[in-house]
């Protein structure tokens, strides 16, 4: 291992956050070591260890700085028709971080707790928001869970894609929400002639 050059304190833990955001991001939290982090950081385990007491801190703070950089980009109080390209861009910005959060942190117990308060956070918006057009019942708190799931899994998807046409990536999770919109709006009905 190469000497590491003295830096200051902050921006040596944001280059340990970094390097640890790309280890976990491979393999999770499980099956990363810190001397995975370690050689991807380029720094000795005792200068890992005056930033972070265990894996297990490390990768809570890893979780910690993922939602905070998704929350700055998307907010956290309503969804708006900016939503979706503004989290296909948040993700595109750390696609680490985001694959950590909802790929790897859901399957983590230790861990769940992140992503469960930011999906529950997302649940009551959706709620909320559907509450204009759907009556209030099973339906519509199918559809108020299971619209940021698929918007969260097409973001993944796109990601693990290759982040193809970027231009045209929102609209296409939108199109892939508004499917789960369709099936549970109340339909006109409509007689048949005859």
């Amino acid at each position: 291992m190469t000497a590491t050059r003295r830096m200051p304190r902050a921006q040596r833990r944001a280059q340990i956050l970094d390097a640890a955001t790309r280890a976990f991001a491979r393999t999770g939290f499980a099956a990363t070591g810190l001397d995975a982090v370690a050689a991807e950081a380029g720094v000795t385990h005792v200068i890992l260890y005056r930033h972070f007491a265990s894996k297990g801190e490390l990768y809570r703070a890893v979780l910690d700085r993922a939602c905070q950089r998704l929350e700055e980009s998307v907010g956290s109080d309503d969804f708006d028709e900016t939503s979706i390209p503004t989290l296909l861009r948040a993700a595109a910005e750390d696609p680490d971080g985001f694959r950590l959060l909802f790929r790897h942190a859901v399957r983590e117990p230790e861990f769940r707790d992140v992503i469960d308060t930011f999906r529950t956070a997302a649940i009551e918006i959706t709620d909320r928001q559907l509450a204009e057009a759907i009556p209030a019942g099973p339906w519509r708190d199918w559809a108020a869970r299971l619209v940021p799931t698929v918007a969260l899994e097409a973001v993944l998807a796109w990601l693990d894609a290759g982040q193809p046409d970027p231009g045209l990536a929102a609209q296409r999770v939108e199109q892939a929400v508004h499917g789960v919109l369709d099936a549970v709006r109340p339909q006109a009905r409509v007689s048949g002639s005859g």
